[in-house]
């Protein structure tokens, strides 16, 4: 008996092997079967030749409804491409059987890295290379022969070395996603990594800057730049002797470099590191005094707008001045937008006396400080680009007088 609805977690759990089947009512053709033995198999369904035919996706203990839901969208558009998606699962195997072993490192450099290449030639060698240096040890281990066992030791010393919940729990799901899509093309028949539970961890961390350590920041940014103008002088002056042609002089510009805008910017819109430094002149209305957070940038894929205050304004309109001819509003040489801002941080930090703050902490001080000023959540989360409240409630404490109202209206 087949059921209509979205395939989710709990519609699967739901679902009985009398039931059995659970056709998804987001992707056509995209079904999930569950067997008496209980283990639960996804599917897509489309027609070959006339005839329905099915294309096993994998095990539900491998791939999540909304992964799986991915590998159904992508099968469905190579069909109405025309591929033979049976027969190429069919050559996969073949090689499969063909090739000895077929350990880690090959599978990464010759099947996963075109794949990522494919969907995102930004970010893949950088996938590619997390996976190699945090798991040396699984490089030469065929695909079917690492374990949870293997993925838990490894877990439990970056524990131990005191490596964060949240990054232990990216490198894990990372690794786990390069061996579903090994399921998925029938390289293996399955992989027992669902069994590496995620890290539970308190992500509700909220470091903001009082006054005193905001003052004290904004005078370690005005005395670095001092002495670079310092520095700048007197390097003129020696090639003044030397009969050599100056460098530009620094005294009369607002900033000596990026560092002290980017700041300025991070702490008055509340952006991401990755969304500064993707940031492009293009994206600001100085006319309306807004910045756009494109969907392709974003970390929700979902594009924004924030205004610009006066502060922010200011330093942007000066910051272009400064750099009309550029493409990206914070660079590094030659108009290559921005990777790393983290030298200079940890020295203003340091300087400044700031002790357990991130430069993503930049972010919770804008938010900490529209909360404080009676910003309603709603209004804060959608500045902060976040998909939903939950994430936004982590600064409600920071608002005590309006619980306090609310109280009081029914005093």
């Amino acid at each position: 008996m087949a059921i209509k609805k979205k395939i989710t977690s709990a519609t699967l759990k739901a679902l009985t092997p009398e039931e059995r089947r659970l056709n998804d009512t987001e992707v056509s053709g995209f079904h999930a079967i569950k067997f008496e033995s209980g283990k639960v198999v996804y599917y897509v369904y489309f027609r070959l030749n006339g005839k329905q035919v099915n294309y096993k996706i994998g095990l539900a203990t491998d791939l999540t409804p909304a992964q799986a839901r991915d590998i159904a969208k992508q099968k469905l558009g190579e069909v109405a491409s025309g591929k033979n998606v049976q027969e190429e699962k069919k050559k996969a195997r073949e090689d499969t059987k063909r090739r000895k072993f077929l350990n880690f490192e090959v599978f990464l450099d010759k099947k996963y890295s075109a794949y990522l290449i494919a969907r995102n030639p930004k970010t893949a060698s950088k996938t590619i290379n997390h996976l190699k240096s945090r798991f040396k040890h699984l490089l030469s281990k065929d695909l079917d022969q690492i374990t949870a066992w293997d993925v838990e030791k490894w877990r439990n010393e970056r524990v131990k070395l005191g490596r964060a919940p949240s990054t232990i729990n990216y490198t894990v799901n990372t690794l786990k996603g390069a061996l579903s899509r090994a399921v998925e093309w029938g390289l293996i028949e399955s992989h027992t990594l669902s069994k590496v539970k995620t890290i539970k961890h308190d992500n509700t961390r909220v470091r903001y800057l009082t006054q005193e350590e905001q003052s004290r920041l904004l005078a370690s940014i005005y005395t670095r730049d001092q002495l670079i103008r310092e520095k700048r002088r007197s390097a003129n002056q020696h090639r003044e002797v030397r009969g050599e042609e100056p460098y530009p002089s620094l005294d009369n510009v607002r900033f000596v470099d990026y560092v002290e805008p980017i700041i300025l910017t991070a702490m008055n819109t509340g952006l991401r590191r990755g969304e500064l430094m993707a940031l492009k002149w293009t994206d600001i209305s100085f006319d309306n005094r807004y910045l756009t957070v494109r969907a392709t940038i974003a970390k929700s894929k979902k594009s924004r707008v924030v205004p610009l205050n006066d502060t922010a304004y200011q330093v942007l309109f000066s910051w272009r001045k400064m750099h009309p001819k550029n493409e990206y509003v914070f660079v590094s040489g030659q108009d290559k937008p921005l990777t790393d801002i983290k030298k200079p941080w940890l020295k203003l930090v340091e300087k400044a006396g700031l002790v357990n703050f991130n430069f993503h902490d930049l972010r919770h001080h804008f938010a900490s400080q529209l909360v404080m000023a009676g910003v309603d959540l709603n209004t804060v989360r959608e500045l902060l680009g976040h998909s939903d409240l939950k994430m936004t409630l982590r600064y409600a404490h920071l608002a005590p007088e309006h619980k306090a109202a609310a109280v009081n209206l029914i005093g």
